[in-house]
């Protein structure tokens, strides 16, 4: 029988939780006996998706020019003859356009993510975010997703598939990032003694790093020592507003930016408490689950994904958005907690994720439908 080829397409391969997704499970396909084909604009991605067996092509999918969209189509069809692709799957709207187009004119299977809440303030938003609802089948990431595309895009008779987002468990072990964990103390200059708060994410203002730095003003005892880790290029002068929000409240020496790093497992044991302090509601919430799968408390904002990613432990942690006294008081609540009461909300807070959101699971309900697709 021959060897059937899946296309992934999206804007680019630099970095971010749509970008892991597909390395994720282009790997698994490989693994499972597929040809697998990605399309974006490249990026520092590429060469460990190239090293898991996948096959990149650039092209300029990421624009949102029409001209250039209808190009990226007429490029797709030709590869879609030339490759053989048997079903395309595109993960963001100028790319799904393309992909449409060139799945209607080479009559193949067209399938979609649809990885956030996109924009959709008028007819015009709501018509370019619709090329991500004329697939096939529309994955979901969440049920907040699910009931998003059923709200706002009610006219559309789409077929709408839940797939949870997947963390791959076998990186995120404990005991195997402890040592690095203490590395990472020593590298980073974190004191003695402290609780260690954390906050993963790209510098952007939807992660509400000032949010936190407000909450933690307001915390009756310094006894903490706050971590924010990730960069995101060109955001320079939001950097700076932070450095100035901290000086402004006397924190210089409880709240470090560390940059970017990749060991977020060592990150993440070495934390004593995670937060998601994201000001918009997520799609889905991947860093609570990577933190929980740590067996690490977890202060979140209470809207989007993260009202389902957030385990029984930690429900009674969750703030406000935007509200710097909710999340104050949920952090003073979540270091009021025992080492022994810890150790157990750790425990059932990494089983609810390795049951809910795993990669192997993510993996195998989305090859299921690429098959139910091809049948």
């Amino acid at each position: 029988m021959r060897q059937k080829t899946i296309l992934q397409v999206l804007p680019s391969l630099v970095s971010g939780g749509v970008e892991t997704g597909t390395l994720d499970l282009a790997q698994e396909l490989v693994e499972q006996g597929y040809r697998s084909l990605v399309v974006s604009s490249g990026g520092p991605m590429v060469k460990a998706l190239e090293q898991q067996g996948s096959k990149h092509i650039e092209l300029p999918v990421h624009s949102k020019n029409p001209i250039l969209m209808w190009w990226n189509s007429r490029k797709l069809a030709k590869l879609i003859e030339t490759q053989k692709i048997d079903l395309i799957h595109a993960r963001s709207r100028a790319p799904a356009w393309s992909a449409l187009w060139a799945s209607k004119q080479s009559n193949i299977p067209f399938v979609t993510t649809f990885h956030g809440v996109y924009g959709h303030q008028n007819a015009l938003k709501r018509w370019y975010n619709s090329a991500m609802l004329r697939s096939q089948h529309v994955i979901a990431v969440s049920k907040f997703v699910q009931q998003h595309i059923e709200e706002v895009y009610p006219t559309f008779n789409t077929k709408t598939k839940l797939i949870f987002r997947g963390i791959d468990l076998d990186r995120f072990e404990l005991e195997e990032a402890q040592l690095a964990a203490k590395q990472l103390k020593t590298a980073w200059s974190v004191p003695e003694g402290k609780n260690i708060i954390m906050l993963p994410g790209r510098l952007t203002r939807i992660k509400g790093h000032q949010v936190l730095i407000e909450a933690l003003a307001k915390l009756p005892h310094r006894n903490f020592y706050c971590l924010f880790v990730g960069d995101e290029p060109g955001k320079d002068a939001y950097k700076q507003e932070l450095e100035a929000l901290i000086a402004e409240k006397g924190l210089q020496a409880h709240v470090k930016l560390t940059g970017n790093f990749d060991n977020m497992p060592a990150a993440y044991a070495l934390a004593d408490l995670v937060i998601s302090a994201s000001v918009k509601p997520e799609s889905f919430g991947r860093t609570a689950c990577e933190a929980q799968v740590m067996q690490r408390m977890v202060v979140a904002t209470n809207h989007g994904g993260s009202q389902e990613t957030i385990s029984p432990p930690y429900k009674s942690l969750m703030c406000k958005p935007r509200d710097s006294s909710s999340m104050a008081a949920a952090i003073e609540r979540a270091l009021a907690y025992s080492k022994d009461e810890r150790t157990r909300q750790g425990i059932e807070a990494a089983a609810f994720v390795k049951e809910n959101f795993s990669l192997s699971q993510m993996c195998r309900d989305t090859i299921a439908l690429y098959e139910l697709e091809l049948s």
